[in-house]
């Protein structure tokens, strides 16, 4: 808890990128993001891109447990910050970088606060949301959110996953027998409802600047006009 207090409004009024794992994050300029001072948030298996790209994220957000524990080769030996669902105790080392967030259920809880609790949701993305309010940040972008899955089926079921995955900007991210749980896409809709509602009561925004995809609920822009502004 102190170690997540120590974040809390440390980047009051600035800006921060929340890097999505959908198929549309292979079409982002990474090297704008390489040479910005940007603060960004990278989720779950982002450390799969690193092999196209010298960027790399500020900290990586994961809370899903088969993510967690299909990448605990990586988490445990990067030195970027971690922020990561206390059930993976068992799976990662605490060590200086790491964060573990002690995670709740329910649709339409947000915490302002994630030192205390944080509620986990149906997307990773909308931890990385209740995070970036907690550090201050003013406005914050996503992309790579495309909010659209080709795998069918009810939400949060596990599956196992076939030989390549395309709802993801890699195609072994989900792949070769893997466990996975199908997106609640309804479920995240409303959590995204209530992280827009939170940011704009503190005059904060969140803003859409995805290349494409289905999500509509933020106002959008390009990332290169989010940058500039």
């Amino acid at each position: 808890m102190s170690r997540i207090r120590r974040w809390k409004n440390k980047f009051k009024g600035r800006k921060a990128i929340i890097l999505c794992n959908g198929p549309s994050l292979k079409k982002v300029d990474f090297r704008a993001l390489q040479n910005s001072s940007i603060f960004t948030f990278g989720l779950n298996k982002i450390n799969l891109i690193f092999v196209r790209t010298k960027f790399r994220p500020s900290a990586i957000v994961a809370v899903n447990p088969f993510v967690i524990e299909q990448n605990a080769s990586y988490f445990n030996q990067t030195l970027i910050p971690l922020f990561i669902d206390h059930k993976g105790r068992n799976t990662i080392a605490f060590r200086r970088n790491v964060h573990f967030l002690h995670g709740t259920r329910g649709i339409r809880k947000f915490a302002r606060d994630c030192s205390i609790s944080i509620a986990e949701g149906a997307t990773v993305t909308f931890v990385a949301m209740q995070l970036s309010f907690h550090m201050g940040f003013e406005s914050v972008a996503l992309i790579g959110c495309d909010h659209s899955f080709s795998k069918k089926g009810p939400p949060n079921q596990i599956v196992i996953s076939g030989c390549s995955d395309a709802d993801h900007f890699d195609e072994k991210y989900f792949a070769d027998g893997k466990k996975w749980q199908l997106p609640d896409l309804l479920a995240s809709e409303l959590q995204y409802d209530t992280a827009k509602t939170m940011f704009e009561n503190y005059n904060k925004k969140i803003i859409n600047c995805t290349e494409g995809g289905n999500l509509e609920i933020f106002e959008r822009k390009t990332l290169a006009e989010f940058m500039e502004s």
